[in-house]
């Protein structure tokens, strides 16, 4: 799909579709997703080289940041911002003297403001209309960010509050084994889907970071004002920056915690059953006592040796329960 902005439609206005033409005094030529025909429309109006997916993919520094013949040729790995189902991909920028051509292939919230903050007054440069986008990508990333550090803290809520029970339940309800484990399982989700996340939110302030400074060493080539708008962006980008790198020690923190309680949760089961085996053990011993077939044991003549053996087994098993229940084992 094609999007056209420019002082031919009018301050930050837009057109899209395929065959006529790029409009006189097009500007700004948003390429999204776009098909081979469009492609060639393009390079044909503008006499630029419009790169694939696959060249816009590439992870080298020399292949993301080039100079062209009057212009500069960029791109970098941008998130989706749709945490449910984030994903990075290729988004490319051809800035010249005439024009600016943004390559993309998902649908950027950035695009739609910087759209609208187009004016009179500042929409017919390339420059500063690629100096919009950026200050709105970085906007995105910010927000982005913010939404995480909300989703982090209920999740560590979850997390340190763990109960399954529900504030209606008795004290001495336990949920079934099964539920605590289930509840734990999303929980470990819930972290790795934010782990990834930031993940790709760091790659894209990353590939930000890295155009920076090779656009301002063009500045002069392409007429970029020198009003201090990319140093602001600069310092934005390394403040989120560090903000990522906090929220990312605290997804590390989440997930040890998460981990813990699964460790408490392993270790309440293997108390049950040290305590069903130290429980075992006094029966077990007495049981066996009176098993054996010696000719001379006292109890053999009682009356009431039977229940005495009965009694003496019920209560060397009671004792060790009662024991580990006033330790608070279970």
């Amino acid at each position: 799909m094609l999007n056209f902005h420019g002082a031919g439609h009018g301050a930050g206005s837009g057109s899209s579709g395929g065959g006529d033409g790029v409009p006189g005094g097009t500007v700004w030529i948003d390429l999204y997703d776009p098909s081979p025909e469009e492609v060639a429309q393009v390079e044909a109006e503008t006499g630029l080289r419009i790169p694939t997916r696959a060249a816009l993919s590439e992870v080298e520094t020399s292949s993301r940041l080039r100079r062209l013949k009057g212009g500069l040729s960029l791109s970098t790995p941008m998130i989706t911002f749709e945490q449910a189902d984030s994903q990075l991909k290729p988004l490319g920028f051809l800035l010249t003297k005439d024009h600016l051509v943004t390559v993309r292939f998902h649908d950027l919230r950035a695009f739609g403001s910087a759209a609208k903050r187009l004016t009179e007054d500042e929409g017919g440069d390339p420059a500063v209309i690629f100096t919009i986008l950026l200050e709105e990508l970085v906007d995105s990333l910010a927000d982005s960010l913010e939404e995480m550090a909300v989703d982090l803290d209920s999740l560590s809520s979850r997390i340190f509050d763990f109960d399954v029970r529900g504030p209606s339940a008795k004290r001495l309800e336990e949920p079934p084994p099964r539920r605590r484990d289930l509840a734990l399982r999303r929980i470990l989700r819930a972290i790795s889907r934010r782990g990834k996340v930031l993940g790709k939110i760091r790659a894209s302030l990353l590939g930000l970071e890295r155009i920076m400074p090779f656009v301002s060493s063009a500045c002069e080539g392409l007429e970029l004002t020198d009003d201090g708008r990319f140093e602001t962006i600069r310092r934005d980008i390394e403040s989120l920056d560090e903000f990522e790198t906090r929220l990312a020690e605290n997804v590390q923190f989440l997930l040890d915690a998460a981990l813990g309680l699964i460790n408490i949760e392993q270790n309440n089961v293997f108390r049950v059953l040290t305590v069903v085996s130290v429980v075992g053990v006094p029966p077990t011993l007495i049981a066996s006592m009176y098993g054996m077939n010696f000719k001379h044991m006292p109890e053999l003549d009682w009356a009431y040796g039977y229940p005495y053996a009965l009694t003496l087994i019920f209560l060397s098993a009671i004792i060790p329960i009662v024991y580990f229940r006033i330790r608070g084992w279970f």
